[in-house]
Parts: C-alpha cells; structure tokens; sequence
C-alpha cells in the first residue's frame, strides 16, 4: 500500500472546538502519521459570518485523492455543513496538497490556491511544515510566509486535540 503525504486546511465558525475535534477526530481514520498545527482565530474571508478557528494537518493517506475529496466531503456533512437551515461554516475540510500534484483534478485545483493568499493557511503550514516546498512554486513555507504581504490578521489560540495542547503556549499571548 502506497502512502501518500497530504496537507489538509481546517475551519469552523460555528461551534467552533467542538467541530474541529470532531474533525480531527474522523481524520485520524484516514491520515496516518497525522500532525496538527497550532490553531488560529481569524476574522471571515469572503463570507459574512463570525470569526473562524483555522488549522492546517499533515499525514499521509492511502486513499486516491478522488476518494480522499469524498470521505472529506462526508465528514463535513457529519458536522452540518450542508444542512439546509446552518448558519455560518460547521466544519470546512480542504485538500491543500496531495503529493506533488499540480493541476486541475476533476474540479479540484492543486496546490490549493488559498495557500499563498490567507494567512489562516499560510501561517499553520509555516509553522508545522517549514521546510516542505509548496508544490507549484518551489519555495518552502517558512520562505513563503516571510515574503507574503498579506493583510490578514490572526490570533493564536488555546486548542486541546485528545489531552494534546496545539497551540504552544509560548505563542500565545502572555497573561
């Protein structure tokens, strides 16, 4: 069995510990080796809603990346986000990388264009995976966040993930 590495993007606006645990928690049934980043508050993006909590994961996954798109899909579904009456984001699962993987898949376009321009993307993978290349640019996240000159602001946060502290404390805000 092949195993390929992944990053994935996480986001909730509603409920918003109790989704992503819940997320993290269907994940670690598919991503093998899973690593969390630490968790951030960021204002919405392209939405009118409340503020988010984003991560992002690495692992890697036996699943085709048709197959890994579907079961995230189902995931997000488990946690309300394509209820009918929802108000705001539940639960948002996003493929940012499969592999090296450049291109448009079946409607999903690789590397996840979002990555070079939020910084609830950009600064979870700088920090978790410094040193991986971005597929289409060929620059290591840590470079990628130095140059970026993006306007967002964020918030690191206290996030427990089964008795495990995400967020380090010392990039939280001192007492």
């Amino acid at each position: 069995m092949s195993l390929t590495p992944i990053l994935l993007g996480l986001g909730s606006n509603i409920e918003r510990e109790a989704h992503l645990r819940a997320g993290l928690d269907a994940l670690a049934e598919i991503v093998t080796e899973m690593r969390c980043s630490p968790v951030f508050e960021s204002l919405a993006v392209g939405i009118k809603s409340g503020p988010f909590f984003n991560l992002v994961i690495a692992g890697y996954t036996a699943l085709p990346l048709t197959e890994l798109d579907r079961r995230l899909k189902f995931i997000e579904a488990d946690n309300g986000r394509y209820a009918p009456d929802r108000k705001g984001l539940p639960l948002d699962i996003d493929v940012l990388t499969y592999g090296e993987l450049v291109g448009n898949f079946d409607g999903l376009i690789l590397p996840r264009v979002e990555i070079l321009k939020n910084a609830f993307v950009l600064r979870p993978l700088a920090l978790l995976v410094p040193e991986v290349e971005h597929p289409g640019v060929g620059r290591r996240f840590a470079e990628l966040w130095q140059a970026a000159r993006i306007e967002q602001q964020l918030w690191p946060v206290p996030f427990q993930w089964r008795g495990v502290e995400l967020t380090p404390p010392d990039l939280l805000p001192s007492p």
